[in-house]
């Protein structure tokens, strides 16, 4: 209608309904406009459910199933043989000697000669064990030219002592400074060795705590090294009872410096070391001013998570986890750098924390099969890549000399099945299922990351147990027997890790 009026407002104008079915593109339209309003607010819907699920579960384990923090405690502790017998422990200090008679040589060279060798596989080199064409060569030496008396010596420059602590006589050597300037007082350092090794992995670092000016370091702080055996290596005894973990080393250590008069101290160890002096920092806190460690057991359940992601997403955005272009290097590929390595690595640790005395009855027996069980770690854990040397690449880092030191202080004593026992001790409980492993540290930490310990521990992970990291450092060389290889890088990084608590 041509002309027609406009209705007047207010007035409602009556249309058709359109007939969608004549309009196909248009009933389309409508249609995709519905479901995609309704897959919005699906979306919304369980964004929101997702959403208050988890403020719902943080809230539920925050009030209902969360442990409050605990804290690691003291305790006491019996391992001696039988009850424990009423009145004071005797407290005092006896010096020691480390003595050979020659009935216990000529036995050792009994035995030495009566070996029998197995040949090895051609071109097996180290990647069966000890190889022993090579193992021949070191035989030859013990048995020829190697000087227990010169070694003796040796081990008796620095002075020993025993003391009994619940029950055992435990061994560690004491050394004070020799040219502390007037008005200086030294700093206690308790420094812990693990397995296989003693605690003559720390001669050669300490003059360079006890003395740095002699050798060209700073003399901004010196120290008083205190270096004990675990009980059950080399001097210190065995305890006579089941239990005997390393959180009761770390009491029984605690007690030494207590016992000494070290009111605060220094820890430092690696391998088992580390871990006692872990636990030592949970136990008593007040009294470890800083800790220091060559090796990082960051296992337990806060770290597990962290762990997790960081190795699947940690090669592809390594910034998100911070980090160093050293960590990657030294992490992945994960499965060829670290697990397998791991894998092949690990066997003794299942044998020591199942069945140690089964083991134990062939080394303690055989000081030819002893050092072939204990040298193969000096070789592969210095560096994996000696595997395949026909020598296992033990004297590019180490003497023969210093390494049958080392299997001197375990056969002689014939402490190996007791050393081995302490894995079963301490890791046969299972991994995870120690109270320490879930309790942070909290006293100042400092980490020497050596490039060829037996797994890198990147400072995202350390820091989710030890919570005050002052030093954390990428070690040039090296690998997980820090002090006694590389003496002098980790002298320095520990009196750099020092100078940084004593400025807090």
């Amino acid at each position: 209608m041509p002309n027609a009026p406009w209705p007047d407002q207010g007035t409602l104008v009556k249309r058709k309904p359109i007939d969608l079915r004549r309009h196909p593109c248009l009933l389309n339209h409508l249609q995709a406009c519905r479901k995609r309003a309704t897959s919005q607010r699906s979306c919304v819907t369980m964004y929101l459910e997702i959403a208050l699920t988890l403020v719902a579960g943080a809230l539920l384990y925050h009030f209902f199933f969360r442990k409050k923090e605990e804290s690691l405690l003291m305790g006491d502790g019996w391992w001696g043989p039988g009850q424990r017998p009423g009145g004071e422990e005797d407290e005092s200090i006896r010096p020691f000697k480390i003595e050979t008679t020659d009935e216990e040589l000529n036995d050792l060279y009994q035995r030495i000669d009566q070996t029998r060798y197995t040949e090895p596989l051609e071109g097996s080199r180290f990647n069966y064990g000890f190889n022993t064409t090579y193992l021949r060569k070191v035989v030859s030496y013990w048995r020829n030219n190697f000087s227990w008396k010169k070694q003796l010596d040796i081990l008796n420059q620095y002075p020993h002592f025993k003391t009994k602590i619940e029950g055992l006589d435990v061994h560690f050597i004491h050394v004070k400074p020799t040219n502390l300037p007037a008005g200086r007082r030294a700093k206690p350092i308790l420094m812990v060795h693990g397995w296989p090794g003693a605690f003559y992995e720390f001669y050669k670092i300490i003059p360079f705590l006890t003395d740095p000016g002699s050798h060209n370091l700073s003399e901004e702080h010196i120290f008083e090294v205190i270096c004990p055996s675990i009980p059950g290596y080399g001097f210190s005894e065995a305890s006579h009872k089941q239990g005997c973990d390393s959180i009761a080393v770390a009491r029984i250590f605690y007690k030494l410096m207590q016992r000494l008069g070290f009111r605060q101290f220094y820890a430092q160890g690696g391998d088992w070391g580390s871990i006692i002096c872990t636990n030592l920092s949970q136990i008593a806190p007040s009294s470890v001013k800083g800790l220091h460690l060559n090796m990082v057991p960051a296992s337990g359940p806060k770290t597990q998570t962290p762990m997790l992601l960081s190795i699947l997403f940690g090669q592809r955005f390594p910034g998100l986890f911070g980090f160093q272009e050293e960590d990657v290097k030294r992490l992945f590929p994960f499965l060829s750098k670290v697990f397998y390595h791991i894998v092949k690595e690990s066997g003794y640790m299942h044998l020591q924390a199942t069945k140690p005395d089964t083991a134990g009855c062939g080394l303690n027996n055989s000081p030819v099969g002893l050092a072939a069980y204990i040298l193969e770690k000096f070789s592969t854990w210095t560096d994996k890549d000696f595997r395949d040397h026909e020598d296992g690449g033990l004297e590019r880092k180490f003497s023969l000399d210093d390494l049958l030191t080392i299997i001197m202080i375990y056969w002689l004593p014939g402490s190996i099945v007791s050393s081995m026992r302490f894995y079963k001790e301490t890791v046969g409980k299972g991994l995870g299922n120690s109270k320490h492993e879930a309790l942070p540290v909290k006293v100042p930490t400092g980490i020497a990351s050596f490039p060829n310990e037996l797994m890198h521990c990147p400072l995202y992970w350390a820091k989710h147990k030890y919570h005050d990291i002052v030093s954390f450092n990428h070690m040039p060389r090296g690998g997980h027997f820090g002090a006694f290889e590389e003496p002098l890088i980790l002298a320095k990084d520990i009196q750099q890790f020092v100078a940084k608590v004593e400025q807090k």
